[in-house]
This record gives structure tokens, C-alpha cells and sequence, in this order.
């Protein structure tokens, strides 16, 4: 596809990235720009030569620029995880018809680990208490969010001791934004703790929020076959896209397009039907969750209008490229925004309204219809069309490992302690145009699975690890004999698709799941586990490797990073936060080399678990478990 939008003289962003040179002192965040003064640019490769005019020192201007990033990526998915609060109040009071609540059995667990009582109660009754509470996530300005108390008891008290339980999402945001102003703090030491308060509060709060109430109202996710790839799209049917991060929209449009109505008229004019299609990251939860085929990531979103074949796009927030809108008017597709936060110039905009949402999906519905009637160039959908399993939330890996009587995360404890697998690896996020094309995803993952370490993987990696054929259970073979025996035992793949990048804190509650498990220590920390966002290209994707690292885990970034190397706030993030009980950070652009720093990691972690030691297996004979069960 890149071939022919070069050929037909269209640009997308791979086009710009080559053409346009990264800013080497803004990719190393030597520059501030936070006043009037400046921007004041300091030297990356002599990093203490000067101080900006106010005399901020590097370590200084670094900080707050990460902390900003930080803030902003909060931002996001704490917007995100309000609107989902918002939806969810909107059902349980009545005042929403067109959703309801579909996992009530979700619901009462998290309500009953919460602390609400749910014996006897109405479930609408329940619901309003489970409003009410997770609304503190967002409003609240003192004590601490409520889904802190998820965390293993010695990770609550590390945070306790280092200052960092958050309170409540808008204020720790408010306060990260005045602490980064001009004249404010200016010790790194100190900021940091309200860089990690503030990370905190989007993994074990905005998000974990937004995740929790998806799966109440859309369905808890379970193992599904998906197809993904270009080739989902259909040449004699209306396609449709939806590309964005928030799944009511997808939900109402699911319903839009099996309207018997809208089939009748997409007949009338010639077509065989209506196909739907997902992109990025709302595209993977309905793909979780109801197996709707994925054309593609972030960066195939441009690509895709190249096929000619597709009739419209409606997209809401977050990760929308505004080059999406001259791609689209070279090929005649419909494209529209539906979110009144994210519009874009030039761009039709139906807003999408939760009250009334068929208004919206099924407008976008009848103006792709007349696309279709109306094409006029030629179309040339690329015929690869690759499968994989998707939807392992973190219910069902407790439920695969132990069916419905005995469900545990024990048996994964158990084969990391003897050593099947080694550990666990979250590799997660963005695809970058400045990298090869999921290269990147594919080396580090075949790297991890032949060194016996289970990986699991939100966003749009998943895509990049499908198109591989590695979300099957027949890449088994592509693992160590460790991980292959277990993958052979329990039919699942060596890779563990979770959900979308706002679904990050899904690896958080397994992690949770390892330590309450018991043997692998008492704190996500002790775990040998290790996260990796190898193509990160937003500030969200800070934010959340940030609220790893403060929850314990060793988080590697590649592409680039926003710290300068032998400076005092990269030796504190790059060191000296694990000595506090913390993870940290790291960083490599070569897969291989990225892959190693993980599993020396996680080697690590066993060693101080005492899981380097070779133990004897020793046969059990029935007398001897009569006596262990008595």
C-alpha cells in the first residue's frame, strides 16, 4: 500500500518521518520552553556546561519536561476513564437505554474487593455504591484511590514510605502542572515523587477504572479467534472502520450495522452486505470481546484508506493522525470525527452522543452506503488475511489455568518456579515510523518465547505479533521446550493478547494475581518479571511505563528516550528508583539487545527468589500425599 500511495502521489507519515530529522536536542529533552525567557537549549553531550536563564540546571529542565509528559498521558486516560464512569452512571440510572450492564458477576467482584456489600442487594443498588466509589478515582483530594488496596500489601507500604499513594487523579494533575511551572520546583528529587504519584494514579486509577467498567458493560473478555490484516476488507461489501480508544462508539456501530434496515439499503445499491472492521485500540477491545476483524495499528491507519476500498472511517480519540483527512480525500473515503475533544480541520464531525447513539453510527452508516454506490477508483485490497487467539483477560488466564473448580494463577507460580518458564514479559504499545515496520515486536517477542519467558501484550503490538502468526497456539514451536510444554498442555499461545493499551492495567491485576499466588516474593517488585514498549511514540506511553516502574516493575523503552545519559535524573530513573523497592527504567533500539537486558532482568529476580538452584524432583507416591492433604 505504500507502494501505491507512492505511486498515486500521496504522502503519509512514513513519508514525513523520512523527510523530516527528529529534533536531537528536543529527543533529549536539553530544551525548555516553559517561559518567556527561553526556550532555553542546553547541550546534550556536555549536559552541565550551562543553565537556562533562570538557572534551571538540566536535571532540572529534564524532569519537568518528563513530568509533563507524564501529566499529559494521565490526562488522557483519566479523560477516557471518566467517560466511561460517566456511560456507566448514565445505565445504572436509567437515563442511558441503549447500553446495559452484561457482566453482572464482574461487577460484584469488583464491587466486593472494593468493600461494598453485595449479599442480598439489588444490582442496580450495587452499581450506584460502585459509582459512587470509583468516582474518587477522579474527584477525590485527600486519602487515596480506591483501587490502591488492589496492590500487594509490601507495595502499598513502599508507596506509603516514598510519599506516592495518589489521591486523586485531577489533583495529582493539577499539581504536577504547577510544580513544572517556572520558579516552582526545582529539585528532581522532590519532582519525582509527583511524577510517580501522578503515574499512579492513571495505572491503579483512570485506567484500571476504564478497564474495569468496559467489561461490565461490554463483556468480560474470553479466548476468540480474530482475523487481522488488510485483507479483512471486502471488495463487493460497504467497509466500515472504526479507529479510536473508547468502545461505545464500536458497540453502537455493531448494532448499526446489522440494522436489517441498513443491510436492505446497502443491497439496494449493489452491495453484498456491510463489513465492519476495527483499527487500533477500540478496534482491538471489540476484537477482544466479539471478534470483529482488525485491519491494522497506528501506523497501517493511513495505509488502509489506500486500498480505495474503504467507504468510511469514524474515529473518536486519541492516537488519530490529522494526515488521516488529506488521505482520505485522495481516495474518495468518508471520513469523520465523532468526539467533541477531538476534531479535526477540514474533517466532517457527527457527534456521537451516548442518550441517543444511533443517531451517530447510523448517519456514518448511510453516508458509507452512498460511498460505495458512488466509487469511482480503482480498488486494490491486499489479499493476506493472518488469525490469532485475542481476548486473555486476566479472569480467564485464572480460569485456563484451573478451570472453573480449582481457578488460580498457582500453576503458572508454580512452572515459573521450576522453571518452565522463566518469567513473565509485558510487551506492549505503538508502532513508530522512525523503526522498521513491527520488526521490532517480532524480534523481541521470538526472542523472549525461545528463552522460556511467557509474553503477554496490549495495543497495537498485538497487531504486529498476529500479522506474525504468533497469537497462535501452533507457535508453541517457536518456544523454549519449557514454554512449549506448557503452551501444548493448556492450548494457548506463547504470546497473550490482553486488550488495548488502555486495558494496560489488566497486566497490573495479574501481576497482583502472581504475588497472591504466594512463592514468587511479597511485592510486584520481587517478581521476575519485565515490561517493554518497544516502538513508544506517545506520552501516554510514558505515563504508563512510569506507573510500572513506580509499581515495581523493569520497564525498557526503544526508539529513543527523553532523558540525557550521565546525568543525575537519568542515574535516579535509570538506577536508583529500584533501590527504593521501585522497577526501573532502561532502554536499547536493537530488539536483541533489548531482549537480553529483559531476561538477564528476570534472571536476576530468580536468583534472588533462590529459583537459580537446581532442585531435585522428588515422585510423590499416594501415601505420602494422603499425609500432605491430611
Amino acid at each position: 500500500m505504500l507502494a501505491k500511495a507512492k505511486r498515486d502521489g500521496v504522502e503519509t507519515a512514513f513519508d514525513r518521518a523520512a523527510a523530516m530529522k527528529a529534533c536531537p536536542i528536543g529527543e533529549k529533552s536539553a530544551c525548555c520552553k516553559h517561559c518567556a525567557m527561553g526556550p532555553c537549549r542546553l547541550n546534550s553531550k556536555d549536559p552541565y556546561s550551562k543553565v537556562g536563564v533562570c538557572g534551571a540546571t538540566i536535571d532540572t529542565i529534564q524532569s519537568r519536561n518528563f513530568a509533563r509528559m507524564v501529566a499529559s498521558g494521565t490526562a488522557s486516560h483519566t479523560d477516557h476513564g471518566m467517560e466511561m464512569l460517566n456511560l456507566f452512571k448514565g445505565v445504572v440510572s436509567g437515563h442511558i437505554k441503549d447500553y446495559e450492564i452484561s457482566d453482572t458477576e464482574k461487577l460484584i467482584q469488583v464491587a466486593g474487593e472494593l468493600g461494598i456489600a453485595t449479599e442480598d442487594r439489588e444490582m442496580n443498588d450495587i452499581a450506584r455504591d460502585l459509582c459512587t466509589e470509583m468516582e474518587k478515582t477522579y474527584t477525590q483530594i485527600e486519602g487515596e484511590i480506591p483501587f490502591i488496596k488492589r496492590a500487594p500489601a509490601k507495595t502499598q507500604e513502599m508507596w506509603r514510605e516514598a510519599g506516592v499513594v495518589p489521591r486523586g487523579a485531577m489533583r495529582e494533575i493539577m499539581e504536577i502542572m504547577t510544580r513544572t511551572h517556572m520558579g516552582m520546583d526545582q529539585d528532581y528529587t522532590n519532582l519525582i515523587k509527583q511524577i510517580n504519584r501522578t503515574a499512579l494514579a492513571d495505572g491503579w486509577g483512570g485506567s484500571m477504572v476504564a478497564t474495569e467498567i468496559g467489561d461490565m458493560l461490554f463483556g468480560t473478555p474470553y479466548p476468540v479467534v480474530g482475523e487481522v490484516n488488510m485483507g479483512v476488507l471486502k471488495k463487493d461489501e460497504v467497509n466500515i472502520i472504526i479507529h479510536g480508544h473508547e468502545p461505545n462508539l464500536f458497540d453502537s456501530m455493531i448494532a448499526s450495522v446489522n440494522d436489517p434496515a441498513l443491510i436492505a439499503k446497502a443491497e439496494a445499491v449493489g452491495a453484498k452486505g456491510i463489513n465492519l472492521v476495527g483499527m487500533c485500540c477500540s478496534g482491538l477491545e471489540m476484537l477482544s470481546r466479539k471478534g470483529v476483524p482488525h485491519a491494522g495499528n497506528f501506523m497501517s491507519t493511513e495505509a488502509i484508506l489506500v486500498t480505495g476500498a474503504v467507504d468510511a472511517m469514524a474515529v473518536d480519540v486519541q492516537c488519530i493522525k490529522q494526515g488521516l483527512a488529506k488521505v482520505a480525500d485522495c481516495y474518495g473515503t468518508k471520513l469523520f470525527t465523532t468526539n467533541p475533544r477531538a476534531h479535526i480541520e477540514g474533517v466532517t464531525h457527527i457527534e456521537f452522543e451516548e442518550d441517543y447513539p444511533r443517531d451517530c453510527t447510523d448517519s456514518v452508516v448511510e453516508m458509507a452506503i452512498k460511498r460505495f454506490q458512488g466509487r469511482e477508483l480503482p480498488i486494490e485490497i491486499p489479499k493476506r488475511k493472518d488469525k490469532g487467539v485475542f481476548g486473555f483477560s486476566h479472569e480467564y488466564i485464572n480460569y485456563m489455568l484451573g478451570g472453573t473448580f480449582r481457578g488460580s494463577y498457582t500453576p503458572l507460580n508454580d512452572n515459573i518456579i521450576n522453571g518452565r518458564i522463566r518469567g513473565v514479559a509485558g510487551v506492549v504499545g505503538c508502532t513508530n515510523p522512525r523503526v522498521k515496520q513491527d520488526w521490532v515486536h517480532v524480534e523481541l517477542v521470538k526472542e523472549l518465547i525461545k528463552n522460556d519467558i511467557l509474553v503477554v501484550q496490549t495495543g497495537c503490538s498485538q497487531i504486529s505479533l498476529a500479522k506474525a502468526g504468533l497469537l497462535t497456539p501452533e507457535a508453541a514451536h517457536l518456544a523454549g521446550p519449557g514454554l512449549a510444554e506448557v503452551c501444548e498442555t493448556v492450548g494457548m499461545p506463547p504470546v497473550l493478547g490482553l486488550g488495548a493499551c488502555v486495558d494496560n492495567s489488566r497486566i497490573l491485576t495479574a501481576v497482583c494475581n502472581m504475588v497472591a499466588a504466594g512463592g514468587l516474593g511479597d511485592s510486584i517488585a520481587d517478581l521476575p518479571v519485565a515490561g517493554a514498549a518497544p516502538e513508544y511514540m506517545s506520552e501516554k506511553a510514558i505515563a504508563i511505563g512510569q506507573y510500572f516502574v513506580a509499581s515495581g516493575v523493569y520497564t525498557i523503552f526503544g526508539v529513543t528516550f527523553p532523558i540525557v545519559e550521565q546525568t543525575k535524573f537519568h542515574k535516579l530513573m535509570f538506577e536508583d528508583l529500584e533501590k527504593q523497592g521501585m522497577g526501573k527504567w532502561d532502554f536499547a533500539i536493537d530488539p536483541h539487545d533489548m531482549a537480553a537486558k529483559m531476561i538477564a532482568h528476570i534472571e536476576k529476580k530468580r536468583a534472588a527468589l533462590g529459583l537459580d538452584k537446581d532442585k531435585e524432583r522428588v515422585l510423590v507416591g499416594m501415601d505420602d500425599r494422603r499425609a500432605i492433604e491430611n
